[in-house]
């Protein structure tokens, strides 16, 4: 008792002595915290929007489909509040700043980013006056600076997993929630730096730390530094994989560096939930790996069966196809994680690819399961037609190192051992809108035609009120639709009939200008110039009225101007593809007020990532 008041006496004392000291922890402490509320209001308000946009969504479904707009447009005072929606997602989503050549943002995007970086920053340096009138005293920021840092390491890492909670709260996958990810991190990254170097420059008593203390956040910091250089896009982009292996490697160090660095100063409670958040989402991922692929841990003589087959069907695409797991089940433009023991350099390496089929539960009238073994039994084999809808089919890039290793093999004719994690990633729902335009380049075409493929199904189960569907499909050479062929004109051949469907295919290559002709003649496209009938260019595709070729790069924003010129109510427009293709569709839908206000449709956008992200 004696020993705690003569304790008590000693912290007073030099309290009273340095009284800046106490204000300085005070508001260490509290300031942390404010940021956390200011952070948790923005991700309620967004959930609240998510909210506010399913629910018009599921009322809008419920309605008549639009009539076809008169020949004249009269202003209808009463779509001011959907002409006010309609121009908000002009400047947030379409609007976009260009940061060099590799990185544009939309103003949405800008909004955040000040945002953050002016909240994080003002939090580390407002009331950083002493009582004795110096502005700015570093002893008033420095080790705020570090704390404030710290303070947001659990965002950073909660916004890097796969299994995002912030994604089911806000409606965002987690897939664009890499940016913020990004974002964030970099920002602390500034921070924590401020901090170190900060300390280092006016410490004047090493000795009042620990021996480790110092080396311990010196070593999270060089690790740090190593992280942000490789995920600079240009470096993540052309050495995917290096990044790959250097990020789970110094993440964990700098989380275990800056843990006991912070433990000492009674601030580690801002990092222990970063392992509880990396641990519960590879738990999840670990428990769903085994139980989507138990079959391959039961040894059994099943296992072999559930092999995939990949095919190398360009020198630039891979076609991998296997047999639905289990349990599996996904809604069309979702993605999934897949690991291929025989092919990746270390086990655990997985690479997400959208899955360009669709589950059984979308099957088309004629695509049954039932319809498929008949019809196999018949043939003596599937040609691939079907698979789109009972199988799990991945159009695969070729790039360097995994995709690589996996073109050999394709090469080769070997069948792959593959590993799945998923499904990941929200599909937009498309079932509240009169017209659906799906574009895609290249192999982005995946995304699109597992879209495209729902689509129908849903308009043939009455789950969608589409009436029009509108699919752009840009490629570089006129034999790349042998890619999907066979799988549009089934599709196109089973679509119900109250549904208006157009194909518009353009080949970019100018030295395909003579084959898009020849494939574009009935006569010539029977007779695949002297080659075998049975490897001829998709004649069944183009022989069916709704399908167009196009020599050149598609007039994107000609086509999309036109569309809403000539249409009324919901319209979506869903893109995956280059950056060029995507800012060419935003700048087309830069709609003004009086397009809505005149009766022209509710557009909305949805861009996908395209390559690495």
């Amino acid at each position: 008792m004696v020993l705690s008041s003569a304790l008590n006496a000693v912290l007073a004392s030099r309290a009273a002595a340095n009284p800046d000291k106490t204000i300085r922890k005070a508001r260490a402490s509290a300031y942390p915290h404010q940021l956390w509320w200011l952070i948790a209001s923005f991700i309620g308000f967004i959930a609240i929007i998510h909210f506010g946009s399913w629910a018009a969504e599921k009322y809008s479904a419920r309605q008549r489909p639009a009539q076809r707009p008169a020949s004249t447009r009269r202003v209808s005072w009463r779509r001011i509040p959907l002409a006010l929606v309609n121009a908000y997602r002009v400047v947030a989503f379409r609007w976009t700043v260009k940061f060099g050549p590799w990185r544009t943002l939309t103003l949405a995007e800008v909004f955040i980013t000040c945002a953050y970086i002016v909240a994080l920053y003002t939090w580390a340096f407002v009331n950083t006056t002493s009582l004795t009138g110096d502005k700015l005293n570093v002893s008033y920021w420095d080790n705020r600076a570090g704390v404030l840092g710290a303070s947001q390491l659990p965002l950073v890492v909660a916004l890097g997993t796969k299994n995002n909670v912030l994604s089911y709260i806000t409606g965002i996958s987690y897939d664009k929630l890499k940016y913020i990810h990004r974002m964030i991190a970099r920002t602390v990254f500034v921070l924590l730096w401020t901090h170190g170097i900060t300390r280092l420059v006016v410490l004047s008593d090493p000795g009042q730390y620990p021996n480790w203390f110092i080396p311990l956040g010196i070593v999270a910091m060089s690790a740090f530094t190593i992280l942000i250089l490789v995920s600079l896009r240009p470096i993540r982009e052309k050495v995917y994989e290096l990044f790959y292996y250097v990020h789970v490697l110094t993440v964990l160090i700098i989380l275990l560096a800056a843990y006991f660095h912070a433990a000492d100063m009674m601030f580690g409670f801002y990092i222990w939930p970063c392992f509880i958040i990396w641990g519960l989402d590879r738990a999840t991922r670990l428990v769903r790996l085994i139980y989507y692929n138990h079959l391959y841990f039961g040894f059994s003589a099943a296992s072999n069966r559930l092999d995939a087959s990949v095919e190398l069907l360009s020198p630039h695409l891979v076609r991998l196809r296997m047999k639905r797991p289990p349990h599996f089940r996904w809604t069309p433009g979702q993605e999934a994680y897949l690991a291929m023991p025989t092919v990746s350099k270390l086990i655990v390496e997985s690479h997400p690819f959208t899955i360009a089929s669709v589950d059984a539960r979308y099957a088309l009238v004629g695509t049954q399961p039932h319809d498929v073994e008949k019809n196999a039994s018949e043939s003596g084999s599937d040609d691939g037609t079907t698979s789109y809808w009972n199988e799990l089919v991945f159009l695969i890039h070729v790039r360097e190192g995994y995709t690589r290793r996996l073109a050999k093999s394709a090469t080769k004719g070997e069948r792959v051992k593959v590993l799945i994690d998923g499904p990941y990633g929200f599909s937009p729902n498309l079932d509240a809108d009169d017209t659906v335009i799906l574009i895609a380049g290249g192999s982005g075409v995946s995304y699109t035609l597992s879209t495209f493929l729902g689509v129908l199904s849903n308009v043939q189960t009455g789950k969608s009120k589409c009436r029009k569907v509108v699919f752009i499909w840009a490629i570089r050479e006129a034999s790349h639709m042998d890619w999907v062929s066979k799988t549009l004109a089934k599709a196109l051949e089973l679509a119900p009939s109250e549904l208006e469907v157009f194909i518009r295919i353009s080949v970019t290559a100018r030295n395909d200008q003579n084959h898009v002709l020849a494939l574009n003649d009935n006569e010539s496209v029977h007779s695949s110039e002297g080659t075998d009938p049975s490897k001829s260019r998709p004649s069944s595709l183009l022989n069916l009225p709704a399908v167009q070729v196009a020599q050149g790069r598609p007039d994107l924003p000609a086509l999309l101007r036109e569309e809403v010129a000539t249409n009324a109510g919901r319209m979506s427009v869903t893109v995956c593809g280059s950056h060029g293709i995507a800012e060419a569709c935003r700048k087309a839908l830069r709609i003004p007020m009086s397009v809505t206000l005149e009766g022209g449709p509710s557009v909305v956008l949805h861009v996908e990532s395209f390559g690495f992200a």
